[in-house]
């Protein structure tokens, strides 16, 4: 594991980071630059190391926003590592610096449960669980246990709409977001009377790396066209979209949020029928 600090620009005043879990990359790395534009926090990004560029382009426009930009390489869904992840950003950041935690991470593994030619392995199960949903849990203990949350910090956690569509192959991605969901309910419940903020932020199909992974072949096109089409606005939401609606949760106006499941899918699923019966309009 190693980490690097970029040194182009003096490092801002204020003290307060965000940490983003898997920002080197998609979603999480336009959060990262998005937050980066937001006055008052510098950035604390956890990677796998397995997109090289997309980690030196997001930490070049956080460092070019004038904040403070740590690149922890780590995989990050273990106890751990959310351990080790704590103490290295409390030697950088000090006591009380996290203000806002994201939890971006997008590595599963895909397959049956039963009926298939390869069945998911039970260590298959667990390792999905542990980076996409167990590690949201890993991460608040050590960031609360550690005594790195600032007052009024809050954490974020980020879903789709696999808890309510099947779709052959991703049960165990299904799972991990239905378990993230009550992880949410119950933290924010265990945190908020600290002034703690906790949520979960669903939001609408976008075609990234990881969804190239989950959907090979020819299924992502297909997928993305469905999509589209059972969209009211007749298109898919972008990265940049979904990481402007975080920077705002970021914000002291949604200061009340907690405990919420925030729909941000543009009612994505409510014309799926439609899309399927009338594939030409």
């Amino acid at each position: 594991m190693s980490g690097a600090e970029g040194a182009a620009k003096p490092p801002a005043v204020d003290t307060h980071w965000a940490v983003v879990l898997g920002g080197s990359s998609g979603v999480g790395a336009e959060i990262a630059r998005a937050l980066a534009a937001e006055p008052g926090l510098n950035l604390f990004v956890v990677h796998r190391g397995n997109w090289p560029e997309g980690a030196a382009e997001v930490e070049a426009a956080v460092v070019a926003a004038g904040r403070r930009c740590v690149f922890w390489t780590a995989d990050a869904g273990s106890p751990e590592a959310a351990a080790e992840g704590a103490a290295v950003l409390r030697e950088r950041a000090g006591a009380h610096s996290v203000k806002f935690f994201v939890h971006s991470l997008a590595s599963a593994c895909v397959g049956s449960l039963v009926v298939g030619p390869e069945p998911l392995h039970p260590r298959q199960l667990q390792r999905t669980f542990d980076r996409m949903a167990h590690s949201f849990v890993y991460w608040a203990q050590a960031l609360h246990h550690g005594g790195l949350l600032a007052p009024g910090a809050r954490l974020l956690g980020l879903s789709n709409l696999m808890t309510d569509e099947v779709i052959r192959g991703a049960a165990a991605i299904a799972a991990t977001k239905a378990a993230l969901e009550m992880y949410v309910r119950h933290l924010a419940m265990e945190l908020g009377p600290q002034g703690h903020r906790v949520n979960l932020l669903k939001f609408s199909f976008v075609p990234t790396a990881a969804a190239r992974r989950t959907f090979p072949g020819g299924a992502l096109e297909r997928l993305t066209d469905v999509m589209t089409r059972g969209t009211p606005a007749a298109r898919l939401c972008g990265p940049a979209e979904v990481a402007k609606l975080v920077s705002f949760l970021a914000s002291p106006a949604a200061e009340w949020f907690n405990g919420a499941t925030i729909d941000f899918t543009g009612a994505e699923s409510q014309s799926f029928f439609d899309a399927l019966v009338f594939p030409d309009r």
